[in-house]
């Protein structure tokens, strides 16, 4: 924390993010709305990014994969690079996207004028590598954002099979972690797990995900929506989010086929992802009238996609490292006031549910539970008035704003 008295100086941040707005995935939302705070704090923050692209990897309209461009984004600096782009499928592919971005963006941050911090963040850390070295010749303090423990979630999601590639990938990881003057993680799981691999916890703070409060907040079902729909009159258990390996989807497929017998009850799945395409095939190969598909959707339109829902269904692998993960879609949840039913390995997550009293758990994987669960929820209007009242207490405690100048308080103490 800043030492009382001091004079704090306007910061220069350089952020480099793999992701980014128009991107509307987690890392991409959280990078975006930390900076726009810390810009209206008085702070100058360059952002390094790539043409957008996720998770189709097809360039978004009104973009192109230039080598090198730049635009204003509610006063923060964009400055977007050429990219090796691929869907968010298959390994080698992926990985040069990665290292391409690495180095493209290490090039541009030699451009950028006098940073004085330099924050890069994961899930991959090909990123990580581009702004410890960034940090390192221009002698600059290096942030490392943790948003995911990789490449541990390669093998949790089947990617691929423990190796020697594996094994150098995590010799990185710790070298990065060594290296970091700062680690910024968004679960405490995350904290521990370092420290039990010898990383100095000293250095690490915890900034949770949130929501921003000024977007998300209840509104009535969204009438036109609902009738293109036909969602009139139904309650709707939706799944909103990346469609990929680690959430196991065909479980809600599944659910969703032994509830076809209630006419009141429809599944809703908005977003895109890897195995977007693979959970439609599932759903049009069963025939199943009672599933909706939005596809990815804008981020400026997903508070009235959420309006369509009354239940928010979480769902991930059933692997131990999900343990640690908080899927930063419980927070929009909580902030509309929607009930969230928590398929997801029993940890950190999980417990933010039960202790906010917002929804109900139960283990990954489970159809039956799952249908129990879906079915209950519509059926007892007593509970889930009980659950969106406890979800709509809770969205203040993840106040995004107040997130954000956690976080920039931790990098105040390397000024």
């Amino acid at each position: 924390m800043p030492v009382p008295g001091m004079i704090q100086k306007r910061m220069h941040i350089l952020f480099l993010t793999d992701n980014f707005p128009p991107e509307g995935n987690a890392p991409a939302t959280r990078t975006f709305e930390h900076a726009r705070e810390w810009v209206a704090q008085g702070h100058k923050v360059t952002i390094i990014t790539g043409a957008p692209n996720f998770p189709e990897g097809k360039v978004y309209e009104g973009y192109k994969n230039r080598l090198y461009s730049r635009e204003q984004m509610d006063g923060i600096d964009v400055r977007r690079v050429v990219t090796y782009i691929t869907a968010n499928e298959g390994f080698i592919k992926r990985i040069l996207d990665y290292v391409s971005f690495m180095v493209t963006a290490f090039i541009a941050g030699l451009l950028v004028h006098k940073p004085d911090v330099i924050v890069a963040t994961s899930p991959q850390f090909f990123c990580a590598v581009g702004g410890w070295m960034l940090a390192a010749t221009r002698f600059k303090p290096f942030v490392f954002e943790l948003r995911d423990i990789w490449p541990a979630s390669i093998t949790a999601v089947g990617a691929m099979k423990p190796s020697r590639t594996i094994r150098m990938l995590e010799k990185l990881e710790l070298f990065l972690y060594r290296r970091a003057d700062r680690i910024v993680s968004v679960t405490q799981s995350f904290k521990r797990e370092l420290i039990e691999r010898g990383i100095d916890g000293a250095k690490i703070d915890v900034v949770l995900n949130g929501v921003d409060l000024s977007k998300y907040q209840p509104m009535p079902k969204d009438a036109a929506l609902a009738q293109q729909h036909v969602l009139e009159g139904r309650f709707v258990a939706a799944y909103i989010g990346t469609h990929g390996m680690a959430h196991a989807l065909d479980t809600i497929v599944e659910a969703a086929e032994r509830l076809q017998h209630r006419d009141n009850i429809c599944i809703l799945f908005a977003g895109g992802g890897s195995d977007a395409a693979r959970v439609e095939a599932l759903v049009r190969e069963k025939q199943l009238s009672n599933v909706v598909f939005l596809g990815r959707q804008d981020k400026s339109l997903m508070p009235r996609i959420w309006s369509l829902c009354d239940l928010s269904v979480v769902h991930l692998r059933d692997t131990e490292l999900f343990r640690s993960v908080i899927p930063s879609k419980i927070f929009e949840s909580f902030a509309m006031g929607l009930p969230v039913l928590m398929g997801v390995p029993e940890g950190e997550a999980t417990g933010i549910v039960a202790k906010e009293q917002a929804g109900m758990v139960i283990p990954p994987q489970d159809v039956d539970a799952m249908v129990a669960a879906i079915e209950k929820l519509a059926d007892d209007a007593g509970l889930m008035a009980e659950y969106r009242e406890h979800a709509l207490a809770a969205a203040p405690r993840y106040d995004r704003k107040t997130l954000a100048s956690d976080m920039l308080d931790s990098l105040k103490t390397l000024i």
